[in-house]
């Protein structure tokens, strides 16, 4: 059997799922994705792709679809909570592409979403399709669906996020909460006259949370994430309401520049963040986990969808060549390769997620000022500078 004669079923139509069909499709490797949704439509906001992402996109086909959709911002800019005063600024734009041979870019989700399905034929996506269970069965992996057929496949592919299905079939764990919540918003950019006469990220650090801005939507909207200390909330749901007077009453005292952007929201999502810990194993025989369903991690480093794109080439690019027989070393060869990339970036996120929120202090006053060294986007080198197919070439 051929490469491209294997048959892989994968769970899951986000970001994970698509990007890893589109790049099966491109080695040649027929694919089908089950979709528990009646239709197609990511939801949520803002998302931000960083060159270790965009790079291995413009090779699936879709630079030209990005940069129509898409803001490139010209920095990202850390600040303090209470007088807006500038803290570290990390230039981003052709000085970002020049050095790390890709973009930096700002985008709402639904787009991303939209111009990834928008590179696979109508039929590889099964809608309306809950799978409940998948089980390693001798020579294929075995898929379970809600109406109690089942289908057969040379690898399954777990790419259902947080609470995946096929991540339980594998290991035995639970989402961990990190007592954060995290509101979301978007505004039309024309409301907010001046707050991004550049475009730029924006994130305003303080004790216990902090908020982040920047322009989506070829700069008509200006995406935002307000942290609070999330108290007895638990909801995961992207899309469950919250007051926008909830969101305003968590800033009260910090800048003028905060406090216009939380008022100018009409809506407001609220949604409590979890993550998992890393594991020592990804996969069965048959059977792996790609995306949140494997590496879950806290939106504090902008890094979940770039490793989802990572791990999609990653998996398509080791099962490229594999035989039937090979899939168990292909899928031994694909954890190897991003275990220990992912953990690498989720120790750098929580991270983040402690010193983004120090109080006002010695901690703090250390925090920044180490932050051009360590922030700055030459100090980015291990994160932007991955190239997940160079990667599988020299393993």
């Amino acid at each position: 059997m051929s490469g491209s004669d294997l048959r892989v079923a994968v769970v899951g139509a986000g970001i994970a799922g698509l990007t890893l069909a589109a790049a099966l499709r491109e080695a040649g490797v027929r694919c089908l994705i089950y979709e528990r949704a009646p239709k197609l439509g990511e939801v949520g906001a803002g998302i931000q792709l960083s060159p270790n992402g965009t790079r291995l996109l413009e090779r699936l086909g879709v630079g030209s679809a990005l940069r129509e959709r898409a803001v490139r911002p010209a920095a990202i800019e850390m600040r303090r909570w209470d007088s807006g005063g500038l803290l570290m600024r990390t230039v981003l734009g052709q000085a970002c592409e020049d050095m790390y041979q890709g973009p930096y870019y700002c985008l709402h989700r639904a787009d991303l979403h939209a111009i990834l399905a928008d590179l696979l034929p109508g039929d590889v996506i099964r809608l309306a399709t809950s799978v409940v269970g998948v089980t390693d069965a001798g020579g294929k992996a075995a898929i379970r669906f809600a109406d109690g057929s089942v289908d057969t496949a040379d690898v399954i592919v777990g790419a259902d996020g947080i609470r995946s299905v096929v991540r339980q079939a594998l290991i035995d764990d639970e989402p961990r909460f990190s007592g954060q919540a995290v509101y979301r918003g978007l505004i039309a950019s024309d409301r907010l006259p001046g707050l991004l006469d550049e475009p730029r990220v924006q994130i305003w650090l303080g004790p216990g949370q902090h908020c982040v801005c920047y322009p989506v939507s070829a700069g008509r909207q200006i995406s935002f994430v307000a942290t609070a200390p999330a108290g007895q909330w638990r909801s995961e749901s992207w899309t469950e309401e919250a007051k926008a007077d909830d969101v305003i009453e968590a800033y009260q005292g910090w800048n003028p520049q905060v406090q216009s952007l939380l008022d100018a929201a009409d809506r407001v999502t609220r949604w409590a963040l979890h993550d998992r810990a890393p594991v020592s194993r990804w996969s069965g025989r048959r059977i792996t986990i790609a995306g949140d369903a494997a590496h879950p991690m806290l939106p504090f480093g902008a890094q979940g969808a770039n490793q989802a794109i990572e791990d999609a080439v990653t998996l398509a690019a080791c099962l490229s060549a594999a035989t039937s027989a090979q899939v168990p070393a292909a899928l031994r060869r694909y954890e190897e390769i991003r275990r220990p990339r992912t953990e690498h970036v989720q120790q750098s996120i929580l991270r983040n997620a402690r010193n983004h929120h120090f109080a006002d202090g010695a901690e703090q006053r250390a925090r920044d000022q180490a932050m051009n060294e360590n922030w700055g986007l030459r100090g980015q080198g291990w994160l932007f500078g991955y190239d997940a197919l160079e990667e599988v070439g020299s393993r």
